[in-house]
């Protein structure tokens, strides 16, 4: 492999306790100790009580944030706890997604774009994320709904990543449709996507790893409780753009120089030849 990346998703109910996490946590490095970025769901340690108020909720610079950068130095790994209820300097509270270094330092911090409207109460973020793990590659971060809107993965492969880590919370019948959109959005990308869902009562589970070609890498169909794991190779990526999805379809490769702009008026801008050019230069040399 050129750029191993060894991956360990957990498929695991919600809880509040972070002395969990951390027992957890310690206890998957402990089985899987070659792992170098641990997932967990979407508002992992949040409970529901959380979502209502503002008083429950902590800035990123709160006692639970500081005890996920302990575990992550502890741990030597890349640490996504999930996703958490962050009370915004603004006073607004966003579903945020964290990603925790080797080194116990904040590496990556997502505002999720599209809350599930009408049934959450968070704030939208503006601004999509991509961080790099160094001498291996990109990862974008994406929260549960984003995944149905095709400008989120869209915009996250255009800012170089090569892995897309989405945390899900979903207990509802449509996470037979994630599946899709998970696979869907690695194809049109042409990106790894890691969706990992909550077990149950939480969630449905069925968390799932699709490759750059839409392929189903490794799965945990049902809503049981596991953990997923799998080792991928971004060299991947560039194999497939260089050479198209099987052999054949080159979406990075689309348009070229002296292209007239394509209008987007649901964006109230344009596609240009430059500007899509830019995906796959950002992502060879920021890696």
């Amino acid at each position: 492999m050129g750029r191993p990346l060894t991956l360990a998703l957990a498929q695991v109910p919600g809880r509040t306790d972070l002395d969990g996490l951390a027992a957890h946590a310690t206890a998957t490095m402990r089985r899987f100790p070659g792992t170098r970025l641990l997932a967990y769901p979407e508002l992992h340690v949040t409970g529901e009580s959380e979502l209502d108020t503002v008083d429950s909720v902590e800035p990123l610079t709160g006692p639970r944030h500081r005890c996920f950068a302990e575990l992550a130095g502890d741990l030597g790994v890349w640490l996504c706890p999930g996703s958490v209820a962050e009370l915004g300097d603004d006073g607004h509270v966003y579903d945020t997604a964290v990603v925790y270094s080797p080194e116990g330092e904040l590496a990556a911090a997502y505002r999720k774009v599209f809350p599930w409207r009408p049934h959450e109460p968070f704030r939208p973020g503006r601004e999509f994320v991509v961080f790099a793990i160094p001498g291996v590659g990109r990862v974008g971060l994406s929260v549960c709904y984003d995944a149905w809107f095709p400008e989120v993965t869209r915009h996250l492969a255009w800012l170089g990543a090569e892995l897309v880590l989405n945390v899900v919370r979903t207990d509802t019948a449509d996470r037979a449709q994630e599946i899709v959109l998970a696979r869907a959005n690695a194809i049109v990308n042409q990106v790894f996507v890691a969706s990992v869902n909550a077990a149950g009562p939480t969630g449905l589970g069925h968390s799932v790893l699709a490759g750059p070609e839409g392929q189903v890498l490794a799965e945990l169909p049902g809503a049981a409780a596991g953990v997923l794991t799998a080792v991928v190779d971004l060299d991947a990526v560039t194999a497939v753009r260089r050479h198209g999805s099987f052999g054949v379809t080159r979406v990075w490769d689309q348009l070229r120089e002296g292209d007239e702009p394509i209008p987007m008026p649901l964006y109230g801008g344009a596609l240009t030849p430059a500007a899509w050019a830019a995906a796959e230069q950002r992502r060879t040399t920021e890696a």
